[in-house]
């Protein structure tokens, strides 16, 4: 199945929300019980469904949130934009209501019309990991996880199949 392909950005926002009650649910499950095999099966599923989907085919993370960068991206991407990290800061980047830079627009100013990132080896660390299902204490990152499935169809259809598992 490929996800992606029959499920739009603005009905994955939708159902993810329709979901959301169900799924806090589960999540808060999951959290008391801290399943001893979760990261191995939360491993599993995150390589069965990014087999599924392709994030080229969606880029929908860079289109519609900012990652928070931290001094370390901020100076590896000047040094890839020949700039002087200060100058980063003031052409891309605002303090947000938490104190972390992020992006001052949606789209990310580096996503080319192909849905690949002209910055692709410099990108910051949160590029870098998201969506985060691969990462181990999957049980420690739920809320992030129940947020990320309204941006993420590899994310919302790997909630769904944990469901689907013998926890």
């Amino acid at each position: 199945m490929i996800f992606f392909n029959y499920l739009s950005i603005i009905e994955l926002k939708s159902r993810a929300l329709d979901l959301f009650k169900e799924n806090k649910v589960f999540f808060a499950r999951l959290k008391k019980k801290k399943p001893k095999n979760l990261d191995k099966i939360v491993q599993k599923l995150h390589n069965e469904v990014f087999q599924e989907i392709n994030c080229l085919d969606c880029a929908n993370c860079c289109k519609s949130i900012s990652p928070t960068l931290y001094d370390k991206d901020i100076n590896r991407l000047a040094k890839h934009l020949k700039i002087r990290p200060s100058q980063f800061v003031e052409k891309y980047l605002y303090l947000d209501k938490e104190g972390d830079y992020v992006f001052k627009e949606t789209p990310c100013p580096f996503l080319l019309n192909n849905n690949y990132c002209m910055v692709y080896e410099s990108r910051p660390k949160a590029c870098r990991e998201y969506p985060h299902t691969d990462r181990p204490r999957f049980y420690q990152i739920l809320d992030l996880t129940l947020k990320n499935a309204e941006v993420c169809p590899a994310v919302f259809e790997l909630i769904e199949r944990l469901k689907k598992e013998k926890i």
